[in-house]
């Protein structure tokens, strides 16, 4: 009987903070994505989420095994030795008083890589890695004031992960910008280029990152793409988000049915870490997202061509299902997702960071 796919999902809620993650392996024992990060420091408000997609295809040779003679590739190592690189990196510099900057991160990450098994292979190439991975996260505080509390958020990323901000007016918005050289997220769905900055041990890396200020209440997430890169728009991620959160009942449920849901789309493995501040209680966060969810699934679900998915449009009860012809399927598809992303577009990049040629 075949084994099913690891996975695992973890909450907290406690007054005005909830805080969940999910992680699941596509292969069991062989996913390359690291379990999320989520810390929240209550003395300092200091906060982190981050998530780790060790890259495969740069670093598929093993480099490390196991007592029990599992052998691990230089990305699976990677990932989990980047992940314990940022959980120091929080608690000893972003919450001791100490300026949270990117290139510190960046420090704490080389010399933790260093140390970390390494394997030198006589096959060399452009696109070969010593333990490489992405990273995503959001480090954030919150600034108590006269009035509302306000956010302090600084995006810190390398690779092809996400970060982003969601809210009930302007719904998901990207904080991060892909180290690839196509950045259109809809076209990142039909093409996979390779990255051009990631972390790893054998070459310089940089950490990116930027300051931004929201008012609360206030949910970030980080996500693999095994989370965003299986949809059909990039509008589909918020919609997964929001639908299962209208059918939860607590976060609990709210992880497990994003958990469901992430497994029965994605050809991956797929984690994220999610942290929604400022609310009073589950029901208000239902609440406060259940207009947008109405308004998504209206401007970008039930718009889907039929036959697509078993969310595609539906012509209600009792009336007949257009005579669509399947071979006309891809066509309809391709001019659906450029309509809804040239609408979606312009609310998802409100934050996404300028390309580095435009930063010159």
């Amino acid at each position: 009987m075949p084994r099913r796919p690891p996975q695992r999902i973890w909450c907290e809620h406690r007054g005005g903070l909830l805080a969940l993650s999910v992680w699941t392996e596509r292969v069991p024992d062989r996913g390359e994505d690291a379990e999320p990060f989520v810390a929240h420091h209550v003395e300092s408000g200091h906060g982190l989420l981050a998530v780790f997609d060790g890259s495969g295809g740069a670093g598929a040779a093993p480099v490390w095994q196991a007592a029990d003679g599992t052998q691990r590739t230089s990305a699976w190592v990677g990932a989990r030795v980047a992940r314990l690189a940022t959980d120091c990196w929080f608690r000893e510099v972003a919450t001791g008083g100490e300026p949270a900057a990117p290139n510190s991160l960046r420090e704490y990450l080389q010399y933790f890589l260093s140390a970390a098994p390494q394997r030198r292979s006589k096959i060399g190439g452009t696109m070969r890695r010593q333990l490489p991975t992405t990273l995503a996260g959001v480090h954030y505080r919150v600034v108590p004031t006269e009035g509302d509390a306000r956010l302090e958020l600084q995006p810190l990323w390398a690779g092809d992960s996400r970060a982003y901000v969601l809210g009930p007016e302007n719904g998901l918005q990207v904080l991060t910008r892909d180290h690839t050289r196509e950045s259109d997220a809809l076209e990142l769905l039909r093409s996979d280029p390779p990255m051009t900055n990631l972390v790893c041990a054998d070459r310089d890396f940089t950490i990116d990152s930027r300051r931004l200020t929201f008012p609360l209440p206030c949910v970030l997430v980080a996500a693999t793409d095994g989370f965003f890169g299986y949809v059909h728009t990039p509008a589909d991620f918020e919609w997964l988000l929001l639908h299962t959160l209208r059918h939860a009942r607590n976060a609990d449920e709210w992880a497990d049915l994003i958990r469901r849901e992430v497994q029965g789309r994605t050809a991956d493995d797929a984690s994220l870490a999610l942290v929604a501040l400022g609310h009073h209680g589950f029901e208000e966060l239902k609440a406060r997202f259940a207009g947008r969810l109405e308004d998504v699934t209206e401007r970008y679900v039930r718009s889907r061509p039929r036959g697509l998915d078993r969310h595609s449009a539906d012509p209600g009860p009792g009336l007949p299902a257009p005579a669509d012809d399947p071979a006309t399927l891809p066509a309809r598809v391709r001019a659906w997702q450029d309509a809804t992303w040239h609408t979606y577009r312009a609310g998802y990049e409100t934050h996404l960071p300028p390309a580095p040629e435009e930063r010159a």
